[in-house]
C-alpha cells in the first residue's frame, strides 16, 4: 500500500489512525507486532504527536495495546469481535436508516440517489479507493437524513472498526452491496420506516460472514474456530 502525502492534511491524528487501521485489517501489521512510534512518524514524513495521538486512540478502539517501555503492539483481531461490530451496526444503521424514511427530503433522496449511481460505477471500473469513498457518503447522507446527530455519532465510531477499505476486494460483496443499497433506496423513497430499518439492518448484519470468511483467509483473523455471527 502507498503512503499517502500525510504532511499536506489538517487533521493528521484521524488519517494516521486510518492508515495504521487499515494496515492491520490488510494483514500488514500482524497481532504481536510492535509499532515505532519514530519509525511510523518517519515513513509518514510528520512528527511523532499526531502518530502518539492516533495510536492513542487505536488503544481505545482495542486493536493495540500498550506496554510500559515497548510501545505499541497490535492485538489479535478476532471473529467475535468483528461478529459483534456488525451486529450492533445493524442494529444502529437500522435505526438510523428508519429515522431517514421518515425525515428525508426530496432533495436528499436525489443526492442519496446520485451517489448510488456513482458508486456502481466505481465497482464497475474497479476503483476500490472510490468505492470505499462513495459508500461512506451514501450511509453518511442516510445518517444525516435521520436528523439524529446523537445516534449518527455513536455509528460512526461503531464503523471505525468495520474495515471498510476491505469490502471492495472481497468476493460477490460488490454485487451484494449494490442491491442492497438499491433496496435501501426504495425503501427510502416510499418513506416506509420498517422497510428501511429491515433492509439497512440486514445489509450490514450480512457483511459479518463474508469479511471473516476473508480475513480468516489471509491470516488475519486465526480464530477460525469460534462460533459464527448468527
Amino acid at each position: 500500500m502507498s503512503v499517502p502525502d500525510f504532511a499536506a492534511r489538517p487533521q493528521l491524528s484521524e488519517d494516521v489512525a486510518r492508515f495504521v487501521r487499515r494496515r492491520i485489517f490488510e494483514g500488514t501489521y500482524v497481532a504481536g507486532q510492535y509499532i515505532r512510534l519514530d519509525q511510523l512518524a518517519a515513513e509518514l514524513g510528520i512528527s511523532v504527536t499526531p502518530v502518539r495521538e492516533a495510536l492513542f486512540a487505536l488503544r481505545a478502539e482495542g486493536l493495540i495495546a500498550q506496554q510500559p517501555r515497548r510501545g505499541f503492539v497490535v492485538l489479535p483481531v478476532t471473529q467475535r469481535d468483528l461478529a459483534d461490530v456488525a451486529n450492533v451496526q445493524a442494529h444502529v444503521g437500522g435505526e438510523l436508516a428508519a429515522r431517514a424514511a421518515i425525515n428525508i427530503s426530496d432533495e436528499q433522496l436525489r443526492r442519496l440517489t446520485d451517489i448510488q449511481a456513482q458508486l456502481e460505477k466505481a465497482y464497475a471500473a474497479d476503483d476500490d479507493e472510490r468505492t470505499v469513498r462513495l459508500n461512506h457518503d451514501f450511509h453518511r447522507a442516510i445518517n444525516i437524513a435521520a436528523d439524529s446527530p446523537k445516534l449518527a455519532q455513536l455509528m460512526s465510531q461503531i464503523t471505525r472498526y468495520a474495515p471498510e477499505s476491505v469490502f471492495p476486494t472481497i468476493e460477490h460483496w460488490p454485487d451484494q452491496a449494490v442491491k442492497d443499497h438499491r433496496r435501501v433506496l426504495s425503501a427510502l423513497s416510499k418513506h416506509d420506516e420498517q422497510l428501511a430499518r429491515t433492509a439497512m439492518s440486514e445489509h450490514l448484519a450480512a457483511s459479518a460472514v463474508p469479511l471473516i470468511d476473508h480475513l480468516v483467509a489471509r491470516g488475519v483473523v486465526v480464530d477460525a474456530g469460534r462460533p459464527r455471527p448468527d
